[in-house]
């Protein structure tokens, strides 16, 4: 019995401090993830989204093409926003970042260790197989960070490596604006389907 998850990353955001909206660029983005989504060639089940901003206007979009309802979830929550820690600039927010990406174990001022913010996608992710009837489609919502924080915890580097090589010291930079990485997820194994493809906002 398996789940199909697709996790799509959030469309561009605003470049400023704080919970910021989608830019112009980013809402198209979200309108051609969620037509591809409205002509694929299975139901959306449910879309699940974190509660930032960026996130929720992408899941938005998405249901209104797919006439799917949209819930909310703080285990998508990135796993540290700027502007969550008072007076921290830009500069201050991506070396706390980049330590928490070279040391997963790592618990920043805010937010979580990359450790942690893995752990909680992956919660949500089993949860969400074990309630839902096999073979559903869900759609989550959510950020590049967390995604590849799950990976990197769920997966081997030799497993991650088929991607990309050398993946866990790029994670950063693989993760595009809307890209989807599609996986199946049963009780013995979770398996990566297809790995940030951004095909379909080429097509």
């Amino acid at each position: 019995m398996s789940t199909i998850f697709h996790l799509v990353r959030h469309g561009l955001k605003e470049k400023r401090v704080g919970d910021v909206s989608l830019t112009v660029e980013g809402a198209i983005q979200a309108e051609s993830t969620a037509l591809h989504f409205a002509k694929a060639a299975f139901p959306v089940t449910k879309i699940v989204t974190s509660p930032l901003q960026r996130a929720k206007e992408t899941a938005q979009a998405i249901a209104r093409h797919t006439h799917s309802l949209v819930t909310e979830d703080p285990r998508l929550r990135e796993r540290a926003n700027w502007g969550d820690c008072p007076d921290q600039t830009f500069e201050q927010f991506i070396a706390m970042w980049d330590q928490c990406t070279s040391d997963p174990e790592y618990i920043p001022p805010v937010g979580d260790s990359a450790q942690k913010a893995g752990e909680r996608l992956a919660s949500l992710l089993a949860e969400l197989h074990n309630e839902e009837p096999a073979n559903r489609n869900i759609i989550v919502v959510t950020h590049g960070g967390l995604i590849t924080d799950f990976l990197v915890h769920t997966f081997t580097e030799h497993e991650l490596n088929v991607w990309h090589p050398d993946f866990k010291s790029v994670q950063n930079r693989l993760i595009p604006e809307c890209s989807i990485t599609k996986l199946i997820y049963d009780k013995r194994a979770c398996r990566i389907e297809a790995f940030a493809s951004t095909k379909h906002l080429t097509d």
